[in-house]
């Protein structure tokens, strides 16, 4: 770190503030808090949380992503450290060893990694795991060429996936055979493979909490039509069936293409997000 650097963020931190902020967001742990919690339990109207938030982030101590409609903020740890180690490295007459290593203090975090490397575990969840996700989990073993392990889950799953459903994907060249509906439970288990992404294709899974997937996993949101809801006849019920499927297609296009060596996991979650608010093939609407 610059002496320059350390002088703009030993700025950034010298307001009472931003201090109570900097604790605040120490304690939530890498995953953040979202800015109207942050204003709520610091005791401060939201446009002064939000001016205080942008100083730290400038200064490179903060990195603030989105998820739906919410901006969250997580303390960037590594910054900390290379802070602590500029201040200490002159130590004790310029044995700095005699202090110990302060800096270690700190938490490693999954998301200080520099990159990401696949292959990923990726586990798409809808209530019923018997149409989004089951497309989602076909598209990926496809598209993902062995970087990518897809999973599908529900919160509450069907006997099996929608016939209509395996129909489409058998016709358009998809092995369907190993495509089941299960309960999200099977993949929380000490022996359940550690999910890397986890991706809800429905906007609320019928009000459900998602469970704990582990701190390693990088959520998102690409809410999409339920194919059980299409009404209409046979054929104009395939058609939706082929737009839902060229959706969820580009989206999975453009996750397997993301440039995952040069991205940290904030960066990968906003990236995720982005993805998920990309348009979606007007479904219905003939």
């Amino acid at each position: 770190m610059e002496l320059s650097d350390a002088a703009q963020l030993l700025g950034a931190l010298s307001q009472e503030t931003r201090l109570s902020v900097l604790r605040l967001l120490v304690g939530a742990g890498p995953n953040g808090l979202p800015a109207g919690e942050i204003a709520e339990r610091i005791s401060v109207p939201p446009s002064t949380a939000s001016f205080h938030l942008t100083a730290l982030e400038r200064a490179g101590v903060t990195q603030s992503t989105r998820h739906s409609r919410q901006i969250w903020h997580a303390v960037r740890y590594a910054t900390l450290r290379e802070l602590i180690a500029f201040l200490t490295e002159t130590c004790c007459g310029g044995r700095p060893e005699l202090c110990g290593d302060i800096a270690a203090l700190l938490p490693h975090t999954p998301e200080e990694r520099l990159a990401m490397t696949p292959a990923f575990n990726v586990l798409f969840l809808c209530s019923k795991n018997s149409g989004r996700s089951i497309i989602a989990e076909a598209l990926l073993q496809k598209i993902g060429l062995g970087r990518f392990h897809a999973y599908s889950a529900g919160s509450e799953p069907a006997d099996a996936p929608n016939p209509d459903v395996l129909a489409k994907l058998v016709a358009l060249g998809h092995d369907t055979s190993q495509l089941r509906s299960k309960s999200w439970d099977v993949f929380t288990g000490p022996s359940a493979p550690r999910m890397d992404f986890v991706i809800a294709l429905c906007d609320t899974l019928d009000g459900q909490v998602c469970p704990d997937f582990g701190a390693r996993a990088i959520t998102g949101a690409w809410p999409l039509p339920d194919p059980a809801k299409f009404s209409g006849n046979a054929a104009e019920r395939s058609t939706m069936l082929n737009e839902l499927y060229a959706s969820l297609h580009r989206r999975i296009s453009i996750f397997t293409s993301l440039p995952f060596s040069a991205l940290d996991r904030i960066a990968a979650r906003a990236r995720l997000d982005e993805i998920g608010a990309g348009p979606v093939a007007m479904m219905g609407g003939r």
